[in-house]
């Protein structure tokens, strides 16, 4: 008897986000990515379409960073003082389609740069690497609510992705991204209503949902990483089910949690592969952008995603 395989069919659909913007439509940047836009479960080709790839972004700091591994400082060597110096590195060495630039230097403790500053750096950043560009703040609220305005005017019209905006504190930042067309990265603390309600709270203002990108928060392989997974993983159910308020592409910020763990830091080989796995465990629970470190791993991350896509 032949066996015969059950598709099943989905009303929803994750939301396609642009990052970046070409010349030829008045932007500054060399090409666009478009994350999202898939009608069914991670990597279950034959059920729907899956039309983009997920994507990888190489993190860039605008300072030098105090708290990388020295495995990734030896990558980079002298260029980790260098931001624009970093980035070529990502661009050019290691092929970097995008770059998530965090804007350590405007926290209060690591440099307090001013909003006026912020903004001056961010216009030469882009202009120079000419990549679709994620721009983050430093983690301090009140000073991200001076800085990422600055910035996300500086770079106004360039559709670029910023972030993250929280449940207390996301007013100032969507003002800011509706008012010079950009998309808005979405934070919530691995909690599937808050995330719902936070999409609910941005489009309120006037964001579509369409411009929005969820970062669910996650933990590395072996810290948390199984409580990440179900929350995502019941959110992408529950958007291709017909919740448009969850049907945003998840940004997951694999890096900085990989490169926290302790065997990471007893010995940089199984840094490299926390960061790899926790990254291709993501793939599987529908991570549409990762943020990562180190090129090695990014290479084979990009190698599994080739492979996974290769028909």
């Amino acid at each position: 008897m032949e066996t015969q395989l059950v598709i099943e069919k989905w009303p929803g659909v994750i939301s396609t986000v642009i990052i970046g913007k070409e010349a030829k439509d008045g932007g500054i940047c060399d090409y666009t990515i478009k994350i999202g836009g898939q009608n069914t479960l991670p990597l279950l080709f034959k059920e729907g379409s899956i039309p983009n790839k997920p994507k990888i972004a190489f993190e860039v700091w605008d300072t030098a960073p105090f708290d990388f591994d020295q495995e990734l400082l030896d990558v980079y060597g002298k260029a980790i003082n260098d931001p624009f110096t970093w980035a070529d590195i990502c661009i050019n060495e290691y092929k970097a389609q995008l770059i998530c630039l965090r804007m350590q230097s405007t926290h209060p403790d690591f440099g307090d740069k001013t909003p006026q500053e912020a903004a001056s750096f961010v216009s030469k950043f882009l202009s120079r690497i000419k990549v679709p560009l994620v721009i983050i703040g430093s983690g301090d609220d009140p000073k991200d609510n001076l800085i990422m305005p600055a910035c996300s005017e500086a770079v106004k019209g360039q559709r670029c992705l910023i972030g993250c905006a929280v449940q207390d504190n996301y007013k100032t930042l969507v003002a800011s991204v509706l008012a010079d067309g950009h998309s808005i990265i979405a934070e919530s603390p691995i909690d599937i209503n808050i995330a719902k309600q936070l999409n609910i709270l941005i489009s309120d203002m006037g964001l579509s949902l369409e411009r929005i990108v969820i970062n669910p928060t996650i933990g590395a392989l072996g810290y948390g990483l199984e409580y990440a997974y179900s929350i995502m993983e019941r959110a992408r159910l529950a958007a291709l089910s017909g919740d448009k308020t969850l049907a945003s592409p998840f940004i997951c910020f694999v890096g900085q949690e990989a490169w926290r763990a302790k065997e990471a830091k007893d010995n940089p080989q199984e840094g490299i592969i926390w960061e790899t796995l926790t990254a291709t465990s993501l793939i599987q629970a529908g991570a549409d952008l990762l943020v990562m470190r180190h090129p090695k791993a990014v290479q084979n991350v990009n190698n599994h995603i080739e492979e996974l896509f290769k028909e």
